[in-house]
């Protein structure tokens, strides 16, 4: 598996923790529709919140952050709206969309097989990181 693979899925269940943690639950995560993926589906009360994950093991071009670019949230906002489309049960319900962003403090060689859960990180949550207007 790909560095970037391992990198992700462990990011996402660095996530999930951190939303679990603060009183929500997962409806869905890696949630798929042919306009795009969002990787955390999460519902708390009566607010849904679609979370994106982004991750990076080296900082020199840019954070995790910077990776959330117009053309990805596009593809988010049209992947909630048929999430709830798909689930009218939801239509009522608030929601927001949130981005989760983990930057490795250290530098790891793409070509190791590092265990994340043992390296520094930083980890900012960014509620309403962006919003359909």
């Amino acid at each position: 598996m790909a560095h970037q693979n391992r990198l992700g899925q462990w990011a996402e269940v660095v996530a999930i923790e951190q939303l679990q943690q603060t009183g929500f639950s997962i409806l869905y995560q890696n949630y798929f529709s042919r306009y795009g993926e969002i990787d955390i589906v999460a519902l708390k009360d009566d607010l849904i919140v679609f979370t994106e994950v982004k991750a990076r093991s080296n900082t020199a071009y840019g954070k995790s952050v910077d990776a959330l670019g117009e053309r990805k949230q596009a593809k988010i906002i049209k992947t909630a709206e048929y999430f709830i489309m798909q689930h009218m049960h939801y239509a009522d319900y608030d929601f927001r969309f949130d981005a989760i962003c983990i930057d490795l403090k250290h530098v790891i060689a793409k070509n190791t097989q590092p265990d994340f859960s043992k390296v520094a990180y930083d980890l900012t949550w960014i509620e309403n990181a962006f919003t359909l207007s």
